[in-house]
């Protein structure tokens, strides 16, 4: 879990509380984190608190700047392309309930909120339970979380919406939403501008679909990201690769003949580097 916790510049900064020593213990299967849980009292109108609604919001100001939780540094996007992904979605409670975000904005349980390592801070998503199909808008105000296997953090009121709460997790699939009003914007790769290894992204390209595991502003980063996953993903026969477009070095596998192929391989991917696959097209 998280809440709140945005270390800029590589330099470790607590929000919260004070910045943790170590991530905090894993729950046992179907439980929330061993130290947060749900509030004491329900309110009754739980139900009925309604989605986020998108507005076009300016981005804030430093909570969007690059930081490091745990030796992993994470680059927020700045931009408003679309972003679709797909993983496991948690949830936070009690313990950060009344506590600073890394917005700044006190945490509420009972908002339609969320945190995400990199979206922009504020930018909204709707995330959908694609077991139950039920889906809410949140608003990002928050940065975490903070494991391999985890895509978003959701508030009590978000997870109790769309069936999160109670089993503390669930496969989710997240994507951005913008103010209706506001123009529309090419879509485009989800995750190509982090400069550090980011989450599975299958990106449509003439001749096929990659599967990109990471994306460096160094070339030597990328050799070296290259060679680590050629290890893990020894069941992977055919050469990782790196190609530079923009200023980055992506590493990524391929091209798939089809969508179907590309999603087999994100989940065994999954399986072996503990990477949350997303989805996206361009």
């Amino acid at each position: 879990m998280k809440a709140g916790w945005l270390i800029v510049a590589a330099l470790v900064v607590a929000a919260c509380a004070s910045a943790p020593k170590a991530p905090p213990k894993a729950p046992a299967a179907g439980k929330y984190y061993l130290d947060d849980g749900p509030p004491e009292r329900v309110p009754d109108n739980l139900a009925a608190i309604p989605d986020a609604v998108p507005r076009d919001e300016p981005f804030h100001r430093y909570a969007n700047r690059p930081y490091t939780v745990f030796g992993q540094t994470y680059v927020p996007v700045v931009n408003k392309d679309p972003h679709k992904q797909r993983g496991f979605a948690s949830w936070y409670g009690k313990k950060f309930h009344g506590a600073k975000t890394a917005s700044g904005e006190i945490y509420d349980m009972f908002a339609m909120t969320a945190a995400h390592p990199t979206l922009p801070i504020p930018s909204y998503v709707r995330v959908t339970n694609l077991r139950t199909g039920e889906a809410v808008v949140v608003r990002i105000n928050d940065r975490g979380p903070f494991h391999s296997n985890r895509i978003i953090d959701l508030s009590y009121a978000a997870a109790a919406r769309v069936g999160v709460a109670a089993p503390g997790s669930a496969m989710v699939e997240v994507e951005r939403v913008f103010d209706a009003s506001a123009p529309s914007v090419p879509v485009v790769a989800a995750a190509a501008a982090p400069p550090t290894v980011a989450t599975p992204v299958v990106v449509e390209e003439p001749g096929g679909l990659w599967l990109q595991l990471g994306a460096f502003a160094s070339r030597e980063s990328a050799e070296s990201f290259r060679d680590k996953v050629a290890r893990d993903l020894d069941w992977y026969r055919e050469p990782i690769q790196i190609a530079t477009r923009d200023g980055l070095h992506r590493v990524r596998i391929g091209p798939c003949r089809n969508q179907e192929e590309a999603n087999a391989i994100a989940l065994k991917v999954l399986q072996s580097l503990g990477f949350a696959p997303a989805i996206s097209a361009r």
